[in-house]
């Protein structure tokens, strides 16, 4: 499918819709379609990505400057349909062959609003709006907000897909649109936490098999599986937290401690206590699930995961962990 990705600016422009327009230009890309972005400034994502540059559709060009001025004081000017109908030429004049157009906030805020009305006017392709923000429910956009053509395009279901970041942008579209809720897709922003946190390819490993997508909060013991760290209270803290936090876990970081032979025993001990206390998927030891020796930079990954630190040791001779958690 070709896909073309809309809005005033893209990245290197810095913006939140900049942001999350690059990010799905990638995964789209990635899941084989045929990716370009439509824009006024910025430049390319890759070869794959490119940029194709429509001046007319910024929010800052000198002609839109000079029309919303008007706009904004409740005056249509007499160059506002020129200036809606040079940009549907423009539009169509590259959007021949796209399936889908994906408008990010466009059709949303009066930055443009003949951009709007273009888009409004397209026969194709098929148009999804996707809403960041809403100039007529954001106080601070209501003294530039008029009745009428062309301010009522915003506040006009005029046939489009639409596409919210939340669940309050989609009640206050419903309500400003007069469609159902349910008509309306609710897709939240997204962080990949992967590059977010530069998760090493160890960790990636790991943690499909831990179920982090709930956790609340996240404890977290880096610390080999020997009686002197004191496990079985951690165990049973983790219990008690449960029963006004169910969602907390507990990560054990270690493998069984090397030097005593009878720690394999405390680690059956271990999970016997765990079996008692109903901690089956809450407390997790890496050890179950891993062989391999942790090297530091998986530490430091849970150290950016967790919450928190706990390490209820009976005895440290420095205690390492506090020092790594201070820089984490």
């Amino acid at each position: 499918m070709h896909i073309a990705l809309l809005h005033y600016s893209v990245p290197p422009v810095v913006g939140g819709v900049e942001s999350v327009l690059a990010h799905h230009a990638r995964l789209l890309n990635a899941a084989g379609h045929t990716v370009h972005l439509f824009a006024a400034r910025g430049d390319g994502l890759s070869t794959q990505i490119p940029l194709i540059q429509l001046p007319l559709i910024d929010s800052r060009h000198p002609w839109v400057l000079t029309v919303k001025a008007a706009l904004d004081r409740g005056e249509v000017p007499s160059d506002f349909e020129l200036l809606t109908a040079e940009i549907t030429r423009d539009l169509q004049a590259v959007l021949f062959d796209v399936d889908v157009l994906i408008a990010h906030n466009v059709c949303s805020l009066n930055k443009n609003l003949a951009l709007t009305a273009a888009i409004a006017r397209l026969d194709r392709p098929r148009v999804i709006l996707w809403h960041h923000d809403l100039a007529w429910t954001t106080p601070r956009y209501r003294a530039e907000l008029h009745d009428g053509y062309p301010w009522n395009l915003l506040r006009t279901d005029w046939g489009a897909r639409h596409v919210v970041v939340s669940d309050l942008r989609q009640r206050e579209l419903a309500e400003l649109l007069k469609i159902p809720r349910e008509s309306i897709a609710v897709v939240p922003n997204g962080i990949d936490q992967a590059a977010f946190y530069k998760l090493s390819p160890i960790t990636l490993s790991l943690l499909p098999r831990i179920d982090l997508a709930q956790a609340a909060p996240i404890l977290l013991l880096p610390v080999r599986l020997t009686p002197r760290k004191n496990i079985e209270l951690a165990l049973r803290t983790l219990a008690a937290l449960r029963r006004k936090m169910p969602e907390a876990i507990l990560i054990v970081t270690g493998p069984l401690g090397a030097h005593n032979p009878a720690n394999a025993a405390y680690f059956q001990k271990l999970k016997d206590l765990r079996a008692e206390l109903n901690l089956a998927g809450a407390a997790i030891f890496l050890a179950e699930l891993i062989d391999a020796y942790l090297p530091d930079d998986v530490i430091a990954d849970f150290y950016r995961l967790a919450d928190a630190l706990f390490l209820p040791s009976r005895e440290e001779g420095f205690g390492i962990p506090i020092v790594e958690a201070a820089f984490s």
